[in-house]
């Protein structure tokens, strides 16, 4: 049946015109698909002089070396966790941070980037007719992202999408080249050289470039660590992982503890305050230290694997005579029977990319038995601290073998420092709960321990009110927020003059900051993300009757919406509100989402249902 949009009279299927009023009957208009902005990173990848050699090629020949480029490109951007956007003939577009945006999106394009010029190696040498080189471009930026896509609706609009196409088309045949958003957010990781800033197309100033030449370490490895900062706040968080740790090695026992914090609140930056205390103590301790990875594949157990490639000293250039001879000296030193020695070397070698030895694969708990085995005999000769980070995203066994840990009999020193986000608690909601266990949390930093994170950042005494008024409302408490800040002011020249504060109020969110929070919005439930998305249309400050109507939903059906939020701490309920039966609520600087929209700068508090008076939102927390 089709309804006529003039009457509404419903008519048989194959009418062209209605029966009852005479009207053409036309198909409903599309309802667009939803859009959002989001901070990605675009890779632009295509083959140099493909174009020439295909042009008197028949079709099915192109077709038969564009398959094995495609083929093989593509699981490369899958590997690392991208989206395959689009293939334009010999070119391929990938985005990292659709669906979902992570914080490392700028960092999984650049070893993305980076193994798809060794692929092309790689296909080469085995195909040497082919003969292929690439340039490639990446760039990061906000994009507005349609959430479903469909034939009517582009996947990735925006500058930063064709920008990253200019830095492909003038990057340097078998290059990489990166824009000053991806350069910034990776400059750590990765060897890069500056190149003479290019005109390009569409652009009025020229674009200052970088060349990616190598990456410094292996994912999840911070060789670069940034500039030392004060710690600030965290005196009582300090002390007790100092207490854990006397307690582990007092009592020669298997400790845990579990740093727990949102993004940016300075989970490494004190396990790295830790590790200062630990090289001061007297006795010899041994520090290792492994990652959990997000993405990528077989990474359950990477951590661990760090962990052991660290005691037995095995670099990633060894070859596997030489990974096997290091894992040999490693066992030989703690383990004196033979027949135990042998056992462990096959349970512990595919831990470091070897072959297993044993006559057949090993089974998990056999696994887990030798894997604790040889960790506490290395912590019964000395003391031995282990260090996991993002446990979050730890696979369900290593946080099975973690917490099976303390379960080998006999004395040990051994410490366990774990960080992770609350996030960990959703999953594993017993975590840490033993009696050798201990949970460190990481509140925001207030106002005055703020302040003084941004003085010491800038190395002075004090800055004009308005610019650190500003400051303390966009760090929201968050030791990272206020770190990039002042970098990008750094950077910007904005706050280079004296009693010059007005320049500031034009602050725009750094684009690490903006991963971040997007990457904490896009882990929620889709109805607890567009409750969000309401909430920030209002402003700082709403009240849960004003978003009930707006969203058309029960009021009980919203409350239940935002005790969710409140609970992963991305809103917080105020005790008064104007409105009697209603919540008053307050978004957290960390929780402020855009929806297409550009929120008010000064944030100001959202005007009350109609019979409410608007109340002042009072200090903040």
């Amino acid at each position: 049946m089709g309804r006529c949009l003039s009457c509404g009279q419903d008519n048989p299927q194959g009418f062209r015109f209605c029966g009852a009023c005479g009207s053409p009957l036309v198909e409903a208009p599309r309802r667009p698909a939803g859009e959002e902005r989001k901070v990605v990173t675009v890779l632009f990848c295509d083959l140099v002089g493909f174009t020439a050699r295909s042009d008197r090629a028949d079709p099915e020949d192109v077709g038969a070396m564009l398959r094995p480029f495609h083929a093989r490109l593509r699981g490369e951007i899958e590997r690392v966790g991208g989206t395959l956007d689009k293939l334009i003939g010999d070119a391929v577009m990938a985005v990292f941070g659709v669906p979902a945006v992570h914080e490392d999106d700028p960092e999984r394009a650049v070893r993305c980037a980076l193994r798809m010029l060794d692929a092309i190696a790689e296909l080469n040498q085995a195909h040497p007719a082919l003969g292929l080189a690439v340039r490639i471009g990446v760039n990061t930026g906000e994009a507005l992202v349609a959430l479903e896509r469909g034939p009517d609706s582009e996947g990735v609009v925006g500058d930063v999408v064709n920008t990253a196409a200019r830095l492909q088309g003038v990057a340097p045949v078998g290059g990489v080249v990166v824009g000053e958003a991806t350069w910034r957010a990776t400059r750590a990781l990765f060897e890069y050289e500056p190149l003479t800033p290019v005109v390009v197309k569409g652009k009025a100033e020229p674009v200052p470039i970088w060349r990616v030449h190598a990456a410094r370490s292996r994912p999840g490895v911070d060789v670069a660590e940034r500039p030392p900062t004060p710690l600030i706040g965290r005196g009582a968080e300090l002390a007790a992982l100092q207490r854990s740790y006397r307690r582990a090695f007092g009592e020669h026992a298997v400790r845990l503890v579990t740093v727990l914090g949102e993004p940016g609140m300075g989970k490494s930056r004190l396990v790295r305050e830790f590790a200062g205390f630990v090289d001061a103590q007297p006795e010899l301790v041994a520090w290792r230290q492994g990652h959990c990875l997000s993405y990528g594949e077989a990474v359950g157990f990477w951590a661990l694997s760090e962990i052991i490639k660290g005691q037995a000293g095995i670099l990633e250039s060894d070859d596997p005579l030489e990974v096997g001879a290091r894992l040999d000296a490693a066992v030989g030193a703690v383990a004196g029977d033979a027949s135990e020695r042998e056992w462990l070397k096959a349970r512990l070698a595919p831990l470091v990319g070897l072959a297993t030895v044993a006559e057949a694969p090993a089974g998990r708990d056999e696994s887990f038995v030798a894997w604790r085995r040889f960790l506490h005999l290395v912590a019964r000769r000395s003391p031995l601290v282990l260090v996991i980070e993002d446990l979050h995203w730890a696979d369900p066994a290593l946080l099975d073998f973690l917490e099976q840990l303390p379960d080998q009999a006999g004395p040990a020193d051994l410490l366990v420092v774990a960080t992770a986000r609350p996030a960990l608690l959703d999953r594993r909601p017993g975590w840490g709960a033993g009696p050798e266990a201990t949970t460190v949390s990481l509140a925001p930093l207030d106002d005055r321990q703020t302040a003084a994170l941004l003085e010491a950042l800038l190395g002075r005494s004090a800055l004009p009110p308005e610019a650190q008024s500003l400051l303390l409302e966009r760090a929201g408490g968050n030791p990272l927020y206020a770190e990039e800040f002042v970098r990008l002011l750094t950077d910007r020249g904005l706050l280079t003059r004296p009693g010059d504060p007005a320049r500031a109020s034009d602050l725009p969110l750094p684009e690490s900051v903006q991963a971040v929070i997007a990457a904490r919005l896009d882990t929620l439930e889709a109805e607890h993300k567009t409750l969000l998305q309401a909430a920030a249309v209002f402003g700082k400050v709403f009240w849960s009757g004003a978003l009930a109507a707006m969203e058309g939903s029960a009021e009980d059906e919203v409350r239940r919406g935002l005790a969710e939020l409140e609970r992963k701490e991305l809103i917080r309920a105020v005790r008064l509100s104007a409105v009697e039966d209603e919540a008053r609520v307050q978004l957290l600087a960390c929780a402020r989402p855009r929806r297409g929209l550009r929120p008010d700068p000064q944030d100001q508090p959202c005007s009350p249902p109609p019979g409410g008076r608007p109340v002042d939102p009072g200090p903040r927390r």
